[in-house]
């Protein structure tokens, strides 16, 4: 995993930008409940009014307020309130009567008495009321029943009453006024404020509409900076993810790039395909979720914890109970699905491999009129991968049901509580509604981490497979630079003295003991039968594999303590089979190098012997090649392999039974170019046919991996059984007389039984 880890490394700068967008949306997310329960609290129910300090109070109000305030309270009160002047036009009533207002001195000491303040002006309104009815619930009834005179409220009562009674009455009002919490004193303060104002001549309907208008255009600001954090960080989201993918791709195909043989082994390819595409772009997506969700989710969450706990409800036992049910789910969905989530891209990967197979063959099933078999095969495959996602499928459909049975139930709850509790005067609506935001904020915190949680183990998959491929170990890399060697000079002679190699993680030796030296202008042949090691021998040159025991020198350098670049700059190589890539003509021909210019690709066509087909072509060397080249014949692909190789202009080239699928003539008339045009490289040629190998300078006959003979054509039929058995089975006995004939051979020559 530390491999992909790596590839964010460049990323760590917008994803702390992201963070910080997600931080700020969050911020404004927990907000915006705030701002609407103060609408409905102080823009509704309190038309706009709040403070419990009244910002204009008439003297006799304020006076009868007094009575009820202790001393520090007392005199704060009186510092901050100052007479108003009888011409200030924003209180009509100052011309007639007194009228105090809250001085600057005063907003900013509002903390020192506002809360005195209120629970006097309650008890004031209370007291004052001459209708029973009109009198606050909240405590109204523990007044005690005292008999007035006509005329007279408890107000101006308290200040000719016996000093044991007016205490016992000033005690049960302490007692209604400590219940009530802040908020609530505000709002029940609030109902005798704004009849204050009416009085004062203050437009309340005013006062109410600026203060919603207030409120409700900060809402819509902090909406629009929200949206505007939520694009952004999702921008950013993505484009990490992306560059994530971009950098993953570009990492597994350059380290595929360097898989031997072995490694390729280890790996399918229809394996390799999918971890390039499928598993990445799983990666991809979860990479997006958890930059939106998984950050953001928990600043929500804790957010809203703690602005649940900072709110006037007491229902916080609610949010405990759902969170507590929603993990519940989340855990019995991992413990049930997980082990299946494992096996989806091991699914996938084997109906990539059977389609791969199917398309690959396609002709040989139809041939052998396999179709039936093939789609059984693959239907096989399919019925597992899709018995499995519908299984997860089955899972997922259950889990989010189940939370939004969870997610509506709490709010059922919170509102049947509420409701009580509003009844009751121990909860504002306001209150109610934001408790109700914050616990959906919560709960939808834990359904995103759920969600996430799906497709977490899915994406862990794709990235360990993913690191598996960028973690294996090389078998062939360039040594040390300490430890390398360079080449003597560009000559081209290739030696092997005493090789012998076994593959990887096998136990017997493929190849035993291989001796020869391959000179600069000579044509060197392998022959033997299937499976004697001929492509593995030419393999050891260039590196795909590496010996087990020996040496391999190319112009006196170890090929081992030399760079590959550098080695395979000097080999040209052609497979056994003709593989051409998507593009052009020209582009497969120059695909050795920028260096190749258009008379190199000209000439190394001629002496491939491609020139005619390609006059042909509209285009000519323009035209183009479909991916694998499968829109020219067999023939014609293995010319321009050869072709492609030869415009190199390498010091060895290496032909891999590369003449097997050209006629006699054409085969005959491309080794008399390569013998005229290439007449100072070494050419190392394994092939079929004797025909197209009696004329080489010498010829190694192999035989389960070992020399058994070595020499020329007319030298090897004189003493090598092998190479005697293979000719016979290609030449007929005339054939070989007539050879040994011409070359003096007379008695010796092989006839046939």
């Amino acid at each position: 995993m530390s491999k992909l880890a790596k590839c964010f490394v460049p990323f760590l700068p917008m994803l702390l930008v992201a963070v910080l967008l997600l931080a700020l949306q969050a911020y404004g997310d927990l907000s915006l409940p705030e701002y609407m329960s103060d609408i409905v609290n102080v823009g509704i129910s309190q038309q706009g009014i709040e403070s419990a300090a009244p910002e204009a109070v008439r003297g006799g109000t304020l006076a009868k307020a007094k009575l009820f305030l202790e001393e520090e309270a007392l005199s704060a009160v009186e510092a901050a309130y100052a007479l108003v002047a009888e011409n200030d036009e924003a209180y009509p009533l100052a011309r007639t009567e007194a009228v105090y207002a809250l001085t600057k001195e005063g907003k900013e000491n509002l903390a020192a008495f506002e809360t005195a303040l209120g629970k006097a002006l309650i008890v004031v309104g209370t007291l004052s009321a001459s209708d029973p009815a009109q009198m606050p619930t909240a405590g109204a009834e523990g007044l005690p029943q005292v008999e007035l005179p006509p005329g007279m409220d408890l107000v101006a009562a308290l200040e000719v009453m016996p000093e044991a009674q007016k205490a016992q009455v000033l005690t049960e009002i302490n007692k209604m006024t400590d219940q009530m919490t802040d908020a609530l004193l505000i709002q029940a303060a609030a109902r005798y404020i704004a009849a204050e104002y009416e009085e004062i001549g203050v437009d309340i309907e005013k006062l109410q509409t600026d203060y919603i208008l207030r409120k409700g255009g900060a809402m819509l600001g902090l909406s629009l900076l929200i949206m505007v954090a939520v694009v952004l960080a999702s921008l950013l989201a993505a484009r990490i993810a992306a560059g994530m993918g971009k950098n993953l791709r570009r990492d597994v195909f350059t380290k595929v790039m360097s898989f031997s043989g072995a490694e390729l082994d280890k790996f399918s390819t229809a394996s390799l395909i999918t971890r390039s595409t499928n598993d990445i772009q799983r990666i991809q997506q979860m990479l997006v979720m958890l930059i939106r969700f998984v950050i953001y989710a928990p600043i929500m969450g804790v957010g809203g914890v703690f602005k649940v706990m900072h709110t006037e409800a007491s229902m916080t036992w609610i949010i405990a109970t759902a969170v507590g049910v929603m993990l519940l789910i989340v855990l019995v969905m991992f413990v049930v699905a997980l082990p299946r989530f494992r096996k989806v891209q091991s699914l996938i990967d084997k109906v990539n491999l059977a389609m791969r197979e199917a398309l690959t063959g396609i002709l040989v099933i139809r041939a052998f009129n396999a179709q039936k078999h093939e789609e059984r095969k693959f239907d096989t495959a399919n019925q597992n991968l899709t018995k499995t996602q519908l299984f997860i499928g089955r899972i997922m459909a259950g889990v989010f049901p189940l939370m939004n049975v969870v997610m509506n139930g709490t709010m059922l709850l919170i509102l049947w509580i509420g409701a009580h509790n509003i009844e009751a005067g121990s909860l504002q609506v306001g209150d109610m509604m934001a408790f109700l935001q914050y616990t959906m904020q919560i709960i939808m915190s834990f359904l995103m981490i759920a969600m996430v949680s799906v497709m977490l183990p899915q994406a862990s998959v794709s990235a360990n497979r993913i690191s598996e491929v960028l973690r294996t170990k090389l078998s062939i890399e360039d040594a040390p630079p300490e430890k390398r060697k360079k080449f003597a000079g560009k000559q081209g002679l290739v030696e092997f003295k005493n090789v012998s190699f076994k593959y990887p993680n096998a136990e017997d030796y493929v190849l035993s003991d291989i001796s020869f030296t391959a000179k600069p202008g000579e044509t060197t042949a392998f022959i033997g039968s299937t499976g004697s090691g001929k492509s593995t021998v030419i393999n050891l040159i260039p590196r795909f594999y590496d010996i087990t025991e020996g040496e391999v020198l190319l112009d006196g350098a170890d090929v081992r303590l030399v760079t590959q670049a550098e080695l395979r700059e000097r080999i040209g190589y052609v497979p056994q089979k003709g593989l051409l890539f998507s593009g052009t003509i020209a582009s497969n021909l120059k695909f050795g190098g920028d260096a190749i210019s258009d008379a190199d690709m000209e000439k190394a066509a001629e002496i491939a012997q491609a020139m005619p087909f390609i006059r042909e072509k509209d285009a000519q060397f323009d035209e183009a090649i479909a991916q694998g080249g499968t829109n020219v014949s067999g023939g014609q692909r293995q010319r321009l392999s050869i072709a492609r190789a030869l415009a190199k202009r390498p010091e060895v080239y290496i032909f891999d039974d590369s003449f097997s699928a050209l006629d006699f003539k054409t085969d005959a008339a491309l080794r008399k170019a390569l013998d005229k045009e290439l007449g100072g490289a070494t050419l190392l040629i394994v092939a079929q046919r004797v025909g197209t190998i009696k004329n080489a300078h010498q010829i190694i006959v192999l035989d389960e991996g070992r020399v058994v003979g070595q020499g020329t054509h007319e030298e090897l039929l004189a003493d090598c059984e092998v190479y005697k058995q293979i000719a016979l089975s290609q030449l007929s006995a005339e054939e070989l007389v007539q050879e040994a004939s011409a070359n003096g051979l007379g008695e010796g020559a092989p006839h046939h039984a």
